[in-house]
């Protein structure tokens, strides 16, 4: 069947579980923006200052990184049913904590432990895989994808009404706890709803836990390299907790939390080297091997990507309230259309790369959005404000659809290996954004669009010479020791 004929009219069989399971993903992504809009009101009633309330948008995305590392290995092991299901059950009682802190401490811890919720995404990465075959999982990739994004913009377009109906100096309180209990309900329904493949379906899980499998000598120090920019961009965040920053964080903690990030590199790279010792003793059998540099060139793609999207949907509402000198309810409302492109974009990056090949689409998509960022480079205050809204569109288009181009290759990498693989994209995803936030606090909004294009054409050059088109079948070891093929193209 071709990817057209995705009926969404429908609520059996696969599409269903692709609705219950992006309608999860949206869910995660509403709390975990549940703050966004209220922040003001936030600051008012809790008396915070300019710097906590920065503070606080740090420490909602620092721990998303190891998150979805961890979580990726997870529901490898025990399936995306009952991942979801605990991932949305534990996220509603820390939205709960976060909605009645009593002071800034216990606010801005609930924060950093909410970052835990966006691991979600790659949770239904492994879910719409094992349902949907090969010719139409890119696009139903991104239609869990862009659709879930949506909960952010919900969340944005939402919160603030339902804090006024509540009324009070407490009204945000009880709309954030709202999208708890939101939450709360729907990992029961999910938990009950779903399967974890179709009936006579066989579940494929990693041979070993703690770390991915990779096939030679030559993947296992590629992949040590590639953990690397994901303790980085940690440290980064931590740096900007620091005394000389946002003075979150004493030096005596700052220091220790470096050491901590060193120490756990060291102790990563002994469970990678007991999980894949064997390949320097012995040759890996065919059906187990893969090619490690498809998982890092998807990484750098997707850190374009969703790293620029994250970063440029921060900056975005200052950025055409000061180059336009526009109300910052005008420059909002002008900037959110950068996110609302998710609805289409993505889902039509997944359908591409169904129809025209992973490669070729990939391809394609990044070098339109080098494009787009370069013309964003120049927009000033001379431009008319429609022409800027108009490029702002057509690049944030080809942005995500590149994420949709990303995953909808990533469950052809290694079957088994699917959540992992989901999980290493998706934080070098935020990686991106530290990243690229990181560059934003000390060049112009013109530099740092110019900064982006440059990344996407690192990106870009390692697709074209490092990734391979996924072609004929994948092979996969059954429980009972046969061999199963899975098609990939």
């Amino acid at each position: 069947m071709s990817a057209e004929k995705i009926n969404l009219g429908s609520f059996t069989g696969k599409i269903r579980i692709l609705h219950m399971t992006w309608f999860a993903f949206f869910l995660s992504f509403f709390v975990w923006f549940n703050h966004a809009p209220l922040l003001a009101v936030m600051a008012d009633s809790l008396g915070l200052s300019s710097q906590q309330v920065k503070a606080l948008l740090i420490l909602n995305v620092a721990l998303t990184i190891p998150a979805r590392i961890i979580v990726g290995m997870l529901v490898d092991a025990f399936g995306p049913r009952r991942m979801y299901s605990l991932l949305l059950f534990i996220s509603s009682f820390l939205c709960f904590g976060f909605a009645f802190a009593d002071d800034y401490e216990q606010l801005a811890m609930m924060r950093f432990l909410l970052g835990f919720v966006g691991a979600g995404f790659v949770i239904g990465i492994r879910m719409v895989s094992e349902w949907f075959p090969a010719r139409q999982v890119g696009l139903a990739e991104g239609i869990y994808g862009g659709w879930g994004n949506f909960g952010s913009a919900a969340a944005a377009l939402s919160l603030p009404t339902i804090a006024l109906m509540y009324g009070g100096e407490d009204g945000w309180r009880y709309a954030i706890a709202t999208t708890g209990v939101m939450t709360l309900v729907y990992s029961v329904i999910y938990f009950f709803s779903v399967s974890d493949t179709p009936k006579g379906s066989t579940y494929f899980k990693p041979k070993k836990s703690g770390a991915m499998e990779v096939s030679s000598k030559g993947d296992f120090f590629l992949y040590l390299i590639m953990n690397i920019p994901m303790y980085a961009a940690l440290a980064v965040l931590t740096w900007k907790l620091s005394p000389s920053n946002l003075g979150m964080l004493n030096e005596t903690l700052s220091v220790s939390i470096y050491a901590l990030l060193i120490g756990l590199y060291c102790f990563q790279t002994i469970r990678v080297y007991q999980i894949n010792k064997h390949v320097f003793t012995e040759e890996i059998p065919e059906i187990d091997r893969y090619k490690f540099k498809q998982v890092a060139v998807l990484d750098l793609a997707y850190l374009v990507t969703f790293g620029s999207e994250l970063a440029v949907v921060s900056m975005l509402p200052l950025f055409f309230k000061d180059t336009f000198d526009l109300s910052l309810v005008t420059a909002g409302l002008l900037a959110s259309g950068y996110a609302f492109m998710n609805l289409l974009a993505r889902p039509s990056g997944g359908l591409f790369s169904d129809k025209f090949g992973r490669k070729r689409t990939m391809i394609i998509l990044i070098l339109g959005l080098m494009a787009g960022y370069f013309l964003m480079s120049q927009i000033n205050s001379g431009w008319p404000v429609a022409l800027a809204v108009v490029v702002t569109m057509a690049c944030s288009f080809f942005v995500q659809s590149g994420e949709g181009a990303v995953f909808a290759m990533v469950p052809l990498v290694k079957r088994r290996m699917t959540g992992q693989i989901a999980g290493m994209a998706g934080a070098y995803g935020n990686v991106g954004a530290v990243t690229f936030l990181t560059v934003f606090s000390f060049v112009t909004p013109s530099v740092f669009f110019l900064v982006i294009a440059g990344a996407a054409m690192v990106a870009l050059l390692a697709i074209i010479f490092f990734l391979d088109e996924p072609k004929g079948q994948m092979a996969e070891t059954m429980p009972d020791g046969s061999i199963q093929m899975i098609d990939v193209t």
